[in-house]
């Protein structure tokens, strides 16, 4: 079963920009979101602007994207903390988002013998110490990217 899957830990906001989450960290995001870009038929639907850090490497298990993620936080941990304190205050905040596509099969890439175990993660006390000190939550994606089974 061939899986897909990426973590990233973000803050998000109604009001306070990407630009200016950065400005604060002093750490550039690898991605973000605008706010109220995501839809423009039929109206602008509201959304958060979002600063994130994200982990797409193949090959790693989620706990070892955690790991590089926070990594390049933790430099950063007491600005990290205290903007997504204060977000928070505002309707914003701070999540560790992980995102798992499971039987997500490409035929012309085929899954090697040797392949890693991908299946089983954990968080360790040093990812709980950090969700903890920035207030973040987690939050865990899985979907089933296989088709229906025909009745047997």
């Amino acid at each position: 079963m061939p899986l897909l899957q990426y973590t990233y830990f973000a803050l998000f906001s109604r009001h306070t920009s990407a630009d200016d989450m950065a400005a604060r960290l002093g750490m550039a995001p690898d991605e973000v979101t605008v706010r109220g870009s995501r839809f423009t038929e039929p109206a602008v639907v509201p959304v958060d602007h979002s600063w994130k850090v994200v982990c797409r490497d193949p090959g790693l298990r989620v706990d070892e994207q955690i790991a590089r993620v926070l990594d390049r936080l933790r430099p950063h941990a007491h600005r990290v903390s205290a903007l997504a304190r204060e977000l928070t205050g505002t309707g914003g905040g701070a999540v560790l988002q992980v995102v798992r596509y499971f039987d997500d099969t490409d035929p012309a890439q085929p899954v090697a013998a040797d392949s890693p175990n991908l299946f089983g993660w954990h968080l360790d006390r040093g990812v709980l110490d950090f969700l903890a000190a920035t207030g973040a939550e987690l939050d865990v994606d899985e979907y089933d990217m296989g088709g229906d089974e025909p009745a047997g």
